[in-house]
């Protein structure tokens, strides 16, 4: 029929509509564009530290785990600390030996202590260098491996020889151009042999994972004592068994402690998964706060559209009477306004996107945050906005659709 009007004119009178007045567009679009940008930057935080989380724990091995004095892993509670600084021993040597000859689900078990301590190769120092005391097995059971030189030896624990496996940090500082292997660097003023390099590990949030240096875990011990306490790092013999070993850890360390049954543990077990769970219930706080703020933003931009889509039925009674006295159906006038607020608010969402990639590019650059945004975030922020549009422009459409045709062709603005 010669009033009818196909999707693709539908579509054309919108952007036409959109072009003729670009001020009233762009802030009728403003609520709009603002829940799409929202709802895409936070799923691409989201996304981006999930892909990030996952990558910096891979460290800690699929299948390992840490034993330790204490955890606190979630909200940090100061009365719960301190309490837990009461309760719990420092691990000690003996535990080590014991767990390390009864545990029957672990193909790896080593020690780990920790400080800060300043490190000089010739007139070049580093402070706050991370100082660890660890067994040979560590880089297998936290996947760390060597870019240059080999890893620490039991011969060389066993002896508390004086050797030491460096970061890439500390190599680029000391060592740039240079072959660092054979070379002493002096650790708190006490001389270190390098026997090795590690692969880059890359930062978390800003800060280098790289400035460290490892000495056998009975040199440190010599240097700094046991009773400061350190970490006991444990790889099951496979995922199938990561759990069993968590639990069979726990048994036996409780049993050595001579814990009753109803007596918490004085002790913490963690592994990447304590750190995912954690990870992922920040992450739902964090996607209700985005819904709740998107949906605001959607309802205003809907309610926007919904005046704005009414104003534009008064503005073209006229043309809606012509169209309906040629023959045009309400269908047909239901489905242009329909098309026309579709339009509006998809239009809306597509510039959404298109800040939020902006956003997410400048804040990858400039900060430690990671930001990566899926391509199905960009599929929902439209989809989104179109759904928006279609629901909010229905009562215009109807209302259009529904105009009588002869008051309509009497109608003057």
């Amino acid at each position: 029929m010669k009033g009818s009007a196909s999707f693709g004119e539908a579509v054309k009178v919108a952007i036409s509509s959109l072009r003729s007045s670009k001020l009233r567009s762009f802030l009728t679009l403003l609520g709009i564009i603002l829940a799409t940008t929202t709802l895409i930057a936070v799923v691409s935080v989201i996304n981006g530290m999930d892909l990030y989380i996952a990558n910096q724990l891979s460290t800690m091995g699929v299948n390992g785990f840490r034993v330790v004095r204490l955890a606190m892993i979630g909200n940090f509670d100061a009365k719960k600390y301190l309490e837990l600084i009461r309760r719990n021993p420092q691990l000690t040597l003996e535990e080590y030996d014991f767990l390390k000859s009864h545990v029957t689900l672990a193909s790896e078990i080593g020690m780990v202590a920790n400080r800060g301590v300043s490190v000089r190769y010739g007139t070049n120092l580093i402070e706050g260098a991370q100082l660890q005391g660890v067994t040979s097995n560590v880089g297998i059971i936290t996947n760390v491996t060597t870019a240059m030189g080999r890893f620490l030896t039991d011969t060389e624990d066993e002896r508390r020889v004086s050797v030491a496996f460096i970061g890439e940090d500390v190599r680029e500082r000391f060592f740039e151009g240079v072959d660092p292997i054979g070379k002493s660097i002096a650790i708190e003023g006490r001389p270190f042999q390098v026997v090795g390099v590690a692969k880059a590990l890359g930062s978390m949030f800003g800060q280098s994972r790289d400035t460290f240096v490892w000495i056998p875990v009975q040199t440190y011990f010599k240097m700094y004592g046991a009773r400061r306490g350190f970490s006991i790092a444990v790889t099951a013999i496979d995922q199938a068994h990561y759990q069993q070993a968590q639990d069979e850890v726990r048994m036996l360390l409780r049993s050595f402690r001579g814990l009753r049954p109803k007596e918490e543990d004085n002790f913490a077990i963690f592994g990447s998964d304590s750190i995912i769970d954690m990870w992922n219930q920040m992450t739902r706080i964090i996607a209700a706060t985005a819904i709740a703020i998107v949906s605001v933003f959607m309802v205003v931009g809907g309610v926007v559209i919904m005046n704005i889509m009414l104003a534009v039925v008064t503005e073209r009674t006229h043309e809606i009477g012509i169209r309906k006295s040629v023959g045009a159906r309400q269908s047909d006038i239901l489905n242009q306004f329909l098309v026309e607020s579709l339009v509006l608010s998809a239009t809306g969402g597509l510039i959404g996107v298109l800040v939020a990639w902006a956003v997410a590019v400048i804040v990858r650059n400039t900060t430690p945050v990671p930001m990566a945004m899926p391509y199905n975030a960009v599929l929902i922020g439209v989809g989104l906005s179109a759904a928006v549009g279609l629901f909010f422009g229905i009562y215009p459409a109807r209302r259009a659709a529904q105009l009588d045709p002869i008051v309509a062709l009497r109608f003057e603005k």
